[in-house]
């Protein structure tokens, strides 16, 4: 038997929760997070509850009661039985948010409800309920520190202890909304539960979820000043951040030459990836790119122009880093004491060797890591795509991420883990800020709707953000190779309109599409091995132009877990709107509607099914804002139909 009165009321299945609890889920700064809960009691007693939040992490509400802020939750099942409850709070700035749920039984609430059923019934003699309330007013008005609440309700037991007064007048002050009012505000929390533990929100800032990012290697456009002088053209054309291969010395031994080759020959540049030579490691510049006060400048003048610059961190050396020399205790050998170069079976990477993550100097190794993405950050740069952190301790990126974070909030973490969907999961609730994904190998409408809407509807949705690369150095998809300019249109907006963080690798305006051999997906004279002639003057430029000026105008396209695919009758055409309540370029609630033809070699038509849960007119006007003169068309709820040439696409604006 308790010791106790045991708690009566129950709060269950909080969300969001990731692991229930075990790991934060994610939001971005000026998110509303919407809470819901499972919470009854036994018998049917009103209850009443809140969601209490805070700009930081914080144990149990009672201890801090002043430091909390509430917000009312309600009921929000229809049918009579509903037990599920929601409320909201606004996060206004980065870092870790803590949320709790307080339920309790509302006695004076349960009373007024009887009161008026029994009145309703015409019921009489009810001097016995009203002796209740009166109770429970006294209550009230005892512990009342708001001297408009207090009135009230002392004006209130005085006008129902009147013995002059009617019955039928008394019924109508204890019925009173403004007595309510007061009585709620103040009354005590009776059998008060609050969650048994707290759960947090990881706050990142919009970046974090929503961006245009385009990649360069550097050598290729003149080095770190050559890439400032791009950014004003970036910035015009949408793009958020800059990401730059390794941009560290190179070393020697078994330096790559072109297409891979085992050799290299006089002048060729080697692979960014083959990190170090005599002049440095991951905390150098190689001197063809320029110095770290290049690096600063065009850090500063990206920031400026309000674009982020993004750095490779990969955790592997040439046999030429100053690290083989001074830590030789870091890298893995073999029993003959040779060093073990890196290897992913056919692909062999001889010109880098792994760390040794189980040296006995492991926490020097974590700690040089850690200076070197830190020497970084204080340069400016504000993200970081970190090379195959699968292949590295799950511990280990906990730790770094929470340590740059205490130097500095804002820096993003994109995790490149083209790997198993549980492993990439667990990067994310590490606090990896964004991933890349299988969107590169999801082609058809069967495989775009169905891993878009595990994405965004799954349990994910809460902590693993998408970046939908459309292509990257080492991945050539066949659908590329195949369709020319058409499949490079059509994948270009499926990536950056199905999710809010998207990117292309430079080559990608220029539609470059020759594999090095016929079922690769490797490039034809890899820029990973070789310098090549860049300029942003890509025929494809116009349209991704475009693209980025509509996702920056509505924000039905800066958010993931809203999408509603839309019936097509025609499997080579995809549909799907997306909506948002924040009002976009045109001052309504932001609604989406876009259609992609898959097929890069035919003309397609089509029915695209708009369905009334949406919650459009019955008839509206939409806007396509990929077309050069604004075209208007008229559409409904029900069937549009739909003509599009090869790889050709609508991106529709509802215009309400």
């Amino acid at each position: 038997m308790p010791q106790e009165p045991p708690q009566r009321i129950v709060i269950q299945y909080p969300s969001p929760a990731v692991d229930g609890g075990r790991f934060p889920a994610k939001r971005c700064v000026g998110d509303r997070v919407v809470v819901e809960a499972d919470i009854f009691r036994d018998g049917h007693d009103l209850l009443r509850a809140v969601v209490l939040n805070h700009p930081g992490q914080m144990s149990r509400p009672h201890r801090e009661r002043s430091l909390w802020r509430e917000a009312e939750m309600r009921p929000i099942d229809a049918h009579l039985d509903g037990v599920r409850w929601a409320g909201s709070f606004e996060v206004e700035e980065a870092g870790t948010w803590t949320y709790t749920i307080e339920a309790w039984a509302d006695r004076f609430g349960t009373w007024r409800d009887e009161l008026g059923r029994k009145v309703e019934a015409s019921q009489h003699d009810l001097s016995g309920e009203m002796s209740e309330g009166l109770v429970l007013l006294r209550e009230a008005a005892d512990v009342a520190e708001v001297e408009g609440d207090r009135a009230v309700i002392e004006h209130a037991l005085i006008a129902l202890e009147d013995p002059a007064i009617p019955e039928s007048a008394k019924f109508d002050v204890a019925l009173g909304p403004e007595l309510f009012a007061a009585v709620e505000r103040v009354q005590p929390r009776h059998e008060s539960v609050v969650l048994e533990k707290p759960l947090t929100i990881e706050v990142d800032r919009l970046r974090a979820r929503f961006g245009a990012w385009y990649e360069l290697f550097p050598r290729s456009w003149g080095g770190l000043e050559g890439v400032q002088r791009q950014l004003p053209r970036l910035e015009e054309l949408g793009f958020d951040v800059v990401y730059l291969p390794p941009i560290h010395p190179i070393g020697h031994t078994n330096r790559k030459g072109r297409d891979n080759a085992l050799r290299a020959k006089a002048g060729d540049p080697g692979s960014p990836w083959a990190i170090g030579d005599e002049t440095g490691g991951h905390d150098a510049i190689h001197p063809d790119l320029g110095s770290k006060d290049d690096l600063e400048r065009l850090t500063k003048a990206a920031g400026a122009l309000g674009i982020d610059i993004a750095l490779d961190f990969a955790i592997q050396a040439s046999a030429d880093h100053p690290w083989l020399t001074e830590h030789p205790e870091w890298f893995h050998r073999r029993p003959d004491g040779t060093l073990k170069y890196a290897e992913n079976p056919p692909k062999r990477y001889q010109d880098i060797y792994n760390f040794n993550w189980d040296s006995e100097d492991w926490q020097g190794l974590w700690n040089a890591l850690k200076e070197v993405v830190l020497e970084w950050v204080r340069l400016g740069v504000k993200a970081f795509r970190v090379d195959n952190p699968h292949t590295k301790p799950f511990a280990f990126w906990a730790w770094l991420i929470e340590e740059v974070h205490r130097e500095d909030r804002d820096v993003i973490f994109l995790a490149e883990a083209f790997t198993r969907r549980g492993v990439m999961r667990h990067l994310a609730k590490l606090g990896f800020s964004q991933s890349y994904t299988y969107f590169t190998w999801k082609n058809s409408r069967h495989e775009l709707t169905e891993y878009v809407s595990e994405l965004a509807t799954g349990e994910e949705r809460e902590y693993f953000r998408p970046n939908f690369f459309a292509n990257t150095p080492d991945i050539l998809h066949a659908y590329l190779q195949n369709g020319g300019r058409p499949a490079f249109e059509a994948r270009l907006v499926l990536a950056a309109t199905l999710s809010p963080t998207y990117g292309i690798y430079s080559g990608f305006e220029h539609f470059e599409n020759t594999p090095l051999r016929d079922g690769s997906e490797e490039y034809l004279h890899s820029e990973k091995y070789e310098i090549k002639d860049r300029a942003l003057d890509g025929p494809l430029l116009p349209l991704i132009q475009r693209v980025n000026i509509a996702r920056r105008a509505n924000p039905a396209l800066q958010e993931f877990s809203n999408i509603a695919f839309l019936d097509t009758a025609n499997e080579a055409l995809i549909a799907y709107a997306k909506h948002s309540p924040v009002a976009g370029s045109g001052g309504s609630p932001s609604t989406v509607i876009t259609v992609v033809n898959l097929d890069a070699h035919q003309m397609q038509e089509g029915l695209a099914v708009v369905p009334a849960r949406l919650g459009l007119p019955p008839s509206f006007t939409v806007q396509d804002l990929l077309s050069l003169h604004s075209n208007m068309y008229q559409w409904r709820i029900g069937q549009n139909y739909v003509r599009l040439g090869p790889g050709k696409s609508h991106l529709l604006r509802v215009e309400l």
